[in-house]
């Protein structure tokens, strides 16, 4: 497929000069302020990581979303329209936070700070000094397009990979207002992340007051792991997961049981997004976002069947899960995680923002990412290993001596699954077949109302079914073109070409 060549530059200058940008970037792109010290770059780059929702969008088009029917009211329009367009596999053209056009948005508002942070390090002359502001700012970069390209394109697939319309990579700093971009494929953004990825990768340094906001190298090895999962490399993401595991087993991870279980519901709140106190969490971002009002209480979202699916019985262990559901009806089943803050914009007027932190990444993740590599190289006994530490701490009564599973076991209890069950581009041998759904399922729970599922059903190209309060069945089949969700429509007014449907 011929590459063509579209005006995305109009579209993203537009939004830096209509949004509020950090004070270095609080001008229009052709009149910023000059970047001429280590310590401005370094301020540059707090904007450089996409500040917005996505778990608002995509979780509702997930296997983990049910409908509750007209008695749930969030009282808040664009989240009762968002919940269900996106639960119906609708495209919604809505700019309010929360949605897929707010992500777009703020991504390439990263993407255009990482890249005037390279320039500034080029232009002060660049050297090992200013190594680690380089390395942060290229992996922002990949970053942020790669969550771009997963959202907005079709899974990676290499044998149709240089066919598939892909985003924008863009690499220049936006300093003129109108300059020809290609949208390429997804092969071109999947080359240029992995060229940013592993340039930026030597170069990251642990210097930062608060790690968690900024790609540290655990945070970095996490995210690398994560790219080559989904192009199935796979002792790229075990090398990658042991680096950003850092030897550590059960003790880095999010220990529900121990920790969680004593706490209150705002304290296991506190804790799930805390950027000091939870060793699990190794990149968060605070968003402008409306979710934690409405995740509960949205029509489409836990219900009581789907609660009872994942989180009332027993798992894989014999044991239970040490997830609460809190809530007492499906009207507000919800798992703690999300809290609001509000920051003043305006005193006297008593205006201002309702911000949400979100785990990006997290050693839970990586952990698992390591385990479906293992499994898919033959390596069981290593898959169960990981398996077990993972449930070792989000099961209830979990003791290592009678519920530790053997590689047997998981063959076992996952025995007869259909393989069309799966569809990833590449084959996934039938001894392989129960651990990876051992893991699917895991991740499901664990990773509930994370956003992860969504990615999960797109490279594996699973069907989706979703019912509507009285039965009816709605399907989302696999290779659908609503996989891809549309590109804004603002964006296509200046010339980005539309997902076809």
């Amino acid at each position: 497929m011929k590459n063509k060549k579209y005006n995305i530059i109009k579209f993203v200058a537009l939004f830096l000069i209509l949004s509020s940008c950090n004070d270095i970037l609080d001008e229009t792109p052709d009149n910023r302020t000059t970047i001429d010290s280590p310590e401005k770059v370094a301020e540059l780059l707090v904007g450089a990581y996409p500040d917005a929702a996505y778990v608002s969008f995509l979780e509702p088009m997930t296997d983990n979303a049910g409908d509750k029917g007209p008695s749930a009211e969030t009282g808040i329009d664009v989240a009762t329209t968002l919940t269900e367009r996106m639960y119906f596999w609708q495209d919604i053209n809505d700019v309010d936070v929360d949605t897929p056009t707010n992500y777009w948005n703020r991504a390439y508002k990263a993407i255009a700070q990482a890249n005037q942070a390279l320039k500034s390090i080029e232009e002060l002359g660049g050297g090992a000094d200013l190594d680690y502001l380089k390395g942060e700012a290229l992996i922002c970069r990949a970053y942020a397009h790669f969550m771009l390209v997963n959202i907005f394109s079709k899974a990676y697939n290499p044998s149709t990979a240089s066919s598939d319309l892909g985003i924008p990579y863009v690499t220049e700093p936006e300093d003129v207002l109108l300059g020809d971009y290609e949208r390429g494929t997804v092969e071109n953004v999947y080359n240029h992340i992995a060229s940013d990825l592993e340039e930026g990768l030597p170069l990251i340094k642990d210097s930062y007051n608060v790690p968690a906001f900024h790609f540290t190298k655990k945070a970095a090895y996490a995210f690398a792991s994560r790219f080559y999962l989904y192009t199935a490399e796979w002792q790229k993401v075990i090398d990658y997961s042991i680096l950003a595991l850092n030897g550590g087993g059960a003790a880095v991870l999010r220990d529900w049981t121990n920790e969680y279980s004593p706490r209150t519901y705002s304290e296991q709140v506190y804790r799930y997004t805390s950027s000091t106190t939870e060793p699990a969490n190794l990149l968060i971002v605070s968003a402008e976002s409306l979710y934690a009002r409405y995740f509960y209480s949205a029509r489409y979202q836990l219900t009581s069947a789907i609660a009872s699916e994942l989180f009332f019985g027993r798992n894989i262990s014999g044991n239970f899960w040490s997830f609460g559901v809190y809530g007492s009806s499906d009207l507000y089943y919800n798992i703690p995680k999300y809290q609001e803050y509000f920051k003043v914009i305006n005193q006297a007027a008593g205006t201002g923002n309702t911000y949400v932190s979100y785990v990006l990444l997290s050693t839970d993740e990586v952990i698992l990412n390591r385990a479906e590599a293992y499994a898919m190289l033959g390596q069981y006994d290593n898959a169960t290993a990981d398996i077990n530490t993972s449930l070792s701490v989000k099961s209830d009564f979990y003791d290592p001596s009678t519920d530790e599973l053997l590689a047997s076991d998981i063959a076992f209890i996952y025995q007869g699954l259909p393989s069309a069950m799966y569809a990833p581009f590449y084959n996934i041998p039938e001894e392989s077949l129960p651990f990876i759904a051992s893991i699917l399922d895991i991740k499901r729970t664990i990773f509930y109302q994370d956003g992860l599922r969504w990615f999960d059903i797109k490279r594996f190209n699973m069907e989706v079914e979703h019912k509507d309060i009285l039965g009816n069945s709605y399907l989302l089949p696999k290779d659908d073109l609503r996989r891809q969700l549309q590109i804004p429509e603002a964006a296509q007014s200046f010339g980005i070409e539309q997902n076809p449907r």
